[in-house]
């Protein structure tokens, strides 16, 4: 499974920015993720970003293992005291040990190709019953944005035959649009699913 160098060197050199824009934001999805975990769950947040929704769930009393691929990422959700650390997609090894995983906006940064391995990699490190978060900008193909950073764009019946092709069963979902790094808006979707 390939890594975009490039991707992550903007992430690098522009996390303070992305801090900023995304600070005191209510991410899409999160009560929803919080609802259908046990208390003192065990989490994944696989891209982590400046570790806001992390420290979140830590304070709703979740036990989160935060990763992301940017090395600025990680040490600035390091100030939030989440115990972050550097990892990309393909890192992810664990079977069976979360009760959910958060991907929030991170998993549109893997090539299309490499997306159906991802998905089964994350399934097999949920606990059976566990649940997954999601999100992704709707479209189609894959491209570069205007800052460098590489996406694939999904559409909505499209992610969901992923999901369920990985053992997932796509349980609730909502549709927006926001303005991202690059200065433009852009339609997403995030789906929570249990396995």
């Amino acid at each position: 499974m390939s890594v975009d160098r490039e991707t992550i060197a903007v992430y690098d050199a522009r996390a303070q920015d992305y801090a900023d824009m995304v600070a005191g934001v209510e991410h899409p999805g999160l009560d929803a993720f919080l609802a259908a975990l046990p208390k003192r769950a065990e989490v994944l947040d696989l891209g982590c970003g400046t570790g806001a929704m992390s420290r979140r769930m830590m304070d709703a009393g979740l036990r989160v293992d935060a990763t992301d691929a940017s090395a600025a990422m990680v040490e600035l959700a390091r100030q939030r005291d989440v115990p972050a650390r550097q990892a990309v997609f393909a890192d992810l090894d664990a079977n069976g040990v979360y009760d959910g995983v958060w991907a929030n906006f991170s998993l549109l940064h893997a090539p299309r190709a490499d997306f159906p391995g991802h998905l089964a990699q994350v399934h097999r490190a949920l606990k059976p019953g566990g649940h997954f978060h999601i999100g992704v900008k709707l479209g189609t193909g894959e491209k570069r944005d205007g800052i460098g950073r590489f996406y694939t764009y999904y559409a909505e019946d499209e992610l969901d035959d992923y999901l369920n092709t990985a053992g997932f069963t796509p349980i609730t979902r909502k549709k927006g649009e926001g303005r991202g790094l690059d200065g433009t808006k852009a339609p997403w979707i995030w789906v929570l699913s249990h396995g």
